[in-house]
């Protein structure tokens, strides 16, 4: 569902065809069609209050062919990216996930930036269910509570309380167009989605905790 290649300074996930896709991301984001979705690994030091990373990324892109695909941005190592699928019933999903938490916040509070300090958990979700458009729009956030969830159980301890996510989160969701009208935690493609996208998150957010010394 996901073919995933590293050519630094880039990670990109190929989708095999064109997908209905729902983000917030840098680059295309909104409701778009795509079959690429591409993470730029950047430096915490390039990232400064002046640097316009929106349009660099969309030149970026555009260098590259991808001005149709979808980019996202990371100081996160790529090559510490974490790829997990889960079934449930008929239908199947995939979660490509980075997890950096160097500003790692609790919702409901925010912490005095740190000056070149960023990190963020980018990830794709993809599922083979044929969602509708308000479908898509729950999916997602089935997606942010199962990356929440993975970070409460794994994640640091803040001034503010165990942290949530960070700063800077970016989530993709993809799947074919369609009529499916719900994909809550009582669904099929809920509880598949949700599945896989814990346990990238978790396996990335383990995976920071213990080369940070956590």
């Amino acid at each position: 569902m996901i073919a995933v290649t590293l050519d630094r300074p880039w990670l990109i996930a190929d989708l095999g065809q064109p997908l209905r896709l729902l983000s917030f991301a840098p680059h295309r984001p909104g409701f778009v069609s795509a079959s690429r979705v591409l993470w730029r690994e950047v430096r915490n030091a390039d990232l400064t209050r002046e640097f316009d990373a929106i349009s660099w990324l969309g030149h970026e892109m555009s260098a590259r062919g991808d001005d149709d695909a979808i980019g996202m941005l990371t100081s996160r190592n790529i090559g510490q990216n974490h790829l997990e699928s889960a079934v449930s019933g008929r239908i199947s999903a995939s979660c490509l996930a980075t997890v950096g938490l160097t500003n790692a916040e609790r919702v409901g509070h925010r912490l005095p930036a740190l000056a070149g300090a960023y990190g963020t958990i980018n990830l794709l979700a993809v599922t083979d269910a044929p969602l509708s458009d308000t479908a898509m729009i729950e999916a997602m956030t089935i997606a942010a509570e199962a990356r929440t969830a993975a970070v409460i159980t794994h994640g640091p301890d803040l001034p503010t309380g165990r942290a949530t996510g960070t700063g800077t989160d970016c989530i993709v969701l993809g799947c074919p167009g369609g009529s499916t009208a719900y994909a809550g935690l009582h669904t099929d493609v809920g509880e598949a989605l949700g599945r896989a996208v814990y346990n990238a998150v978790a396996k990335g957010t383990r995976e920071w905790m213990e080369t940070r010394g956590a």
